[in-house]
């Protein structure tokens, strides 16, 4: 009958956003690399004081001789760069405070003794990706102990509902940004590799030139195929390790979640 229907509801579905913090919308990350690395490359790069005669006497004005593909490749290294700061910043604030090896024991003790409020008391001062989920998943535990309409399949399968969209709700801006960064591990050695075609052959046409070889043009195509090919070296090596570090890292998060919700539901299984 209607009057029989379950009227909790997890409480996970009620909350709109998740607790990790981060940058939205990556493209305005890399307009403002693509802005920087624009200006370091017209005013520093290329400032007068780094050639003579139209040669360049340091590292800045060979770096400059690489051509319009430089910039490029350093809107690319510079993305890389701001968005594994910004996923540090994010994945701390999803770790919460102190050892999450720790907050997991603690809520397992707690969750032993059948002491809710001083699981969630850790929750609250844990923090975090791991604790919101937890916490989620005890006001449910709550709920459900103090329900007396549902039945123990029911309860069980309602307070596992309520862990998986909690989960849910979290994972997704773990991994905000990380596709961007995988994809970077190949566009950045792909574009260091038209760079390095390109300036192999302004080479070959120096070489083929009537008489004797243009020895400038000989040593900017050379400059331009070996800045290219450092920077887009660089970009793709910085980005695999960004990439494969804070996959890692979000790895193990989601396994201290899977952990501690599967206890959570397991003692309500075996205490109800």
């Amino acid at each position: 009958m209607d009057a029989q229907k379950p009227t909790t509801k997890p409480v996970a579905a009620a909350k709109t956003g998740s607790n990790v913090s981060g940058i939205k919308n990556a493209f305005l990350v890399i307009l403002a690399c693509f802005v920087v690395a624009l200006c370091l490359f017209m005013f520093w790069f290329g400032h007068e004081s780094h050639f003579e005669e139209g040669h360049p006497i340091d590292l800045w004005g060979t770096i400059y001789k690489g051509g319009f593909i430089v910039p490029i490749l350093q809107t690319l290294f510079l993305t890389v760069i701001v968005l594994s700061v910004e996923r540090w910043i994010a994945i701390s604030s999803a770790k919460g405070k102190g050892s999450i090896e720790k907050f997991v024991s603690g809520v397992k003790a707690c969750l032993t003794k059948n002491d809710i409020e001083g699981a969630m008391k850790l929750c609250s001062t844990q923090k975090g990706s791991v604790a919101a989920v937890v916490a989620a998943a005890l006001k449910s535990y709550a709920e459900m102990d103090a329900n007396t309409v549902l039945s123990k399949e029911q309860k069980v399968a309602n307070l596992q509902k309520t862990v998986e969209e909690a989960t849910a709700l979290e994972m997704p801006a773990l991994q905000q940004n990380l596709p961007i960064v995988a994809t970077l591990t190949t566009l950045g050695t792909l574009v260091g590799l038209l760079g390095t075609v390109m300036g192999m052959i302004k080479s070959f046409q120096a070489l083929a030139a009537s008489g004797a070889p243009d020895s400038t043009e000989l040593s900017t195509g050379i400059s331009e195929a070996l800045i290219n090919t450092a920077f887009g070296i660089a970009t793709g090596a910085f980005a695999v390790i960004s990439y494969n570090f804070y996959t890692n890292k979000i790895d193990n998060l989601t396994y201290a979640i899977d952990e501690i919700g599967y206890s959570i539901v397991q003692t309500f299984n075996a205490t109800h």
